[in-house]
């Protein structure tokens, strides 16, 4: 079977009333084009009968295909199994609320197939979302990610994205971390980045999934990725060295209450007991806290190396 030139990705939930209208959609600009694609339409758990939906549209399209879970694991868990399976050379993901625009689809493609990007993201520039509730909170977080991460997105919730099938085939995407995609792709060694303004419309059909949690989720995963990213095959290198600070920050306290205490003996000067000194408890409390953090360091050397993914790295090329 030859490769198709695009795979297609859209998880859902709850979206019955809309698949029907975006698959029409997509199928239109896919022959207009003359692409050859795929379709993957994965069901995370849908209990308003989005799978019979998507198995009476299989039947009459064998350009699309349909994963179901058997309960809601949420949007990188569909991402995820999608990427395994998708064989398209350039695989672009949206959502199916028709909220992101088919059309946009031959321009990511060509930013991907022509203008040698690795990843292209959607820029909803012009939203119609709610300001208060919606709009000002992604701002925020998008302004955090975008000076933390160091990569020049205007918008990392943007479900519209495109890359190069090495691309989906290097990464892992799980938990709530489809927001960073961009950001493991470059961990990864996928530096071109790109991004694109896309079309935002009205949602035409049910209600909204997400909430204000999810930024606050965001936050707390931004911190994790990173973390993981540089240290995760290294963990010595933050817990050792972080102990061993503290561990000698204790040890200089300790020795200058010991020569403090020496002095004052020999010239005969009544000094108050070690014990009774505040300083003595700051130092012992941070010899504790360093002993702690490098047995943790110490304990996360041994889980690494036992990781089967310790050799795991990513081969571009090769003669």
């Amino acid at each position: 079977m030859p490769v198709p030139d695009i795979s297609i990705v859209v998880p859902l939930y709850n979206e019955a009333e809309s698949l029907p209208v975006l698959t029409e959609w997509i199928n239109r600009v896919m022959t207009d084009n003359k692409y050859t694609y795929e379709v993957i339409l994965v069901d995370d758990g849908s209990n308003d009968g989005s799978w019979n939906v998507i198995e009476q549209l299989a039947s009459a399209n064998t350009s699309l295909r349909g994963i179901k879970f058997r309960r809601n694991y949420g949007k990188s868990a569909a991402l995820h199994c999608a990427f395994q399976v998708a064989k398209g050379n350039v695989v672009i993901t949206m959502d199916a609320d028709l909220q992101d625009s088919p059309d946009e689809i031959p321009g990511l493609f060509d930013m991907i197939n022509n203008g040698g990007y690795d990843l292209v993201s959607g820029w909803k520039k012009k939203r119609y979302d709610n300001t208060l509730t919606k709009n000002i909170p992604s701002k925020l977080f998008n302004y955090t990610a975008r000076k933390f991460s160091g990569i020049k997105l205007h918008d990392f919730n943007c479900g519209l994205k495109a890359y190069r099938n090495d691309v989906i085939k290097a990464i892992e995407v799980y938990g709530e971390m489809h927001r960073y995609i961009p950001l493991i792709a470059k961990k990864a060694g996928f530096h071109k980045i790109g991004e694109k303004i896309v079309q935002h419309r009205k949602r035409q059909y049910g209600s909204t999934k997400f909430g204000l949690d999810r930024f606050i989720n965001g936050y707390l995963d931004l911190l994790s990725i990173s973390f993981i990213s540089r240290f995760g095959r290294r963990p010595m290198h933050f817990f050792g060295l972080l102990g061993t600070l503290m561990f000698l920050l204790g040890t200089a306290i300790t020795i200058y209450l010991g020569i403090d205490k020496l002095i004052a003996i020999s010239q005969h000067v009544k000094a108050r007991l070690i014990t009774d000194n505040p300083y003595f408890y700051i130092a012992l409390t941070s010899m504790i806290i360093g002993m702690q953090l490098f047995t943790a360091g110490f304990l996360g050397e041994l889980v690494s190396r036992s990781s089967a993914s310790r050799n795991e790295y990513h081969i571009e090329k090769e003669i």
